[in-house]
Parts: structure tokens; sequence; C-alpha cells
């Protein structure tokens, strides 16, 4: 069966959670508040798409391929990124809810993500370096033998990792941030 190519087309205020969105290829589509939530994008592909203030929470994602991508103040709770399509896997995230989110095992080196509130969010044995973590809330995000090195989280909050456990060299953290480096030794810094 061949798969229909959607191009430069815009969709926006509709609801895909229940009628869904039509089993495609997109390229170069914008989907402004639109609601996926609980759909099934199953082997779904994106590429130089941007999604904006659209909901996803608990959505269904294995296999599609985001492929050159940008979520802007969007919410994506519970979504299994780790269930993608990992080749050419790139994203950027800006403004969203990314809580109980898994990017487990995922090389996503450079990944930027800017002003993001990331509860409960798995990191663990995820090729992070380089990604650039700006303004986030990062309360109880598994980092664990996760790959860190270049990376910058220097203006997130809320960062507690182990650094014996994940790879850090060259990586990026503020002053602020050593209570959270060291809470493994059970040590207070005043």
């Amino acid at each position: 069966m061949q798969m229909t190519y959607i191009t430069d087309k815009v969709f926006k205020n509709q609801d895909f959670s229940e009628k869904g969105l039509e089993q495609a290829d997109y390229e170069n589509c914008n989907f402004n508040d639109c609601i996926f939530s609980s759909a099934n994008l199953s082997s779904y592909s994106f590429e130089d798409c941007s999604f904006e203030n659209c909901d996803f929470s608990n959505t269904k994602i294995t296999n599609v391929a985001f492929k050159n991508v940008s979520f802007k103040n969007c919410k994506l709770i519970g979504l299994q990124f780790d269930e993608c399509n990992p080749f050419l896997l790139e994203f950027s995230f800006n403004g969203c809810m990314l809580n109980y989110a898994s990017f487990y095992q995922l090389k996503i080196k450079g990944t930027h993500f800017n002003r993001c509130t990331m509860h409960e969010v798995d990191f663990s044995e995820t090729d992070l370096s380089k990604a650039i973590f700006s303004e986030c809330d990062l309360a109880g995000a598994i980092f664990s033998r996760s790959n860190l090195q270049k990376a910058d989280l220097r203006n997130s909050i809320n960062l507690v990792l182990n650094p014996e456990q994940n790879q850090l060299a060259g990586a990026h953290f503020s002053l602020d941030m050593l209570p959270g480096l060291l809470s493994k030794y059970n040590i207070k810094v005043d």
C-alpha cells in the first residue's frame, strides 16, 4: 500500500484524538493548536514539521519518524520517544511539558530543551552529548549511564544525578546545581 505524501500544509485547531490524522508522510507542515491526545500515530513520518500549542498527552508514537521537528508550547506528557524510529531522529523542544516522557537509549546529540518542564523524564542510557537544557525543571529526571559530555545544564533546576554513573566530561553546570550532583554522598552544601 502506497503511503500518502502531504507537504506544505497548515493544520489549525483540529482534534485528532478521536477522528485521527490521515496516515501519511508529512513534510514541511505546521500544526497549531491541535489535539493528538491518546491518538495512535504509529508509523507516521514528520519531516521539517512544527507543532505549536498541541496536546500529545499519551499519544502512541511507535515507529514514528521525527526528522528535524520542533515542538513549541506543547503538552507531551507520557510520550515514549524511545519507541520512535531512530533513523535521522532530530527534534527540539521549547516551552513544552514533557513530564513522564521516556528517551531511553536514544541518540539525541545536540538536542535543545528550552524552558521545559521535565518531571520524572527517563534519560537512562541516552546520548545527550552537546545537548542544551536551558531553564528546564528536571525534578525527578532519571540520568543513569547517560552521556552528558559537553551538555549545557547551567540554567536548569532540580537536577539530581550520580556523577559516577554518567559521562560528564566537559558538561556545564551552575554552582547552584552542586547539591544535586553531590546528593549521592548524603552531604549538605550551604
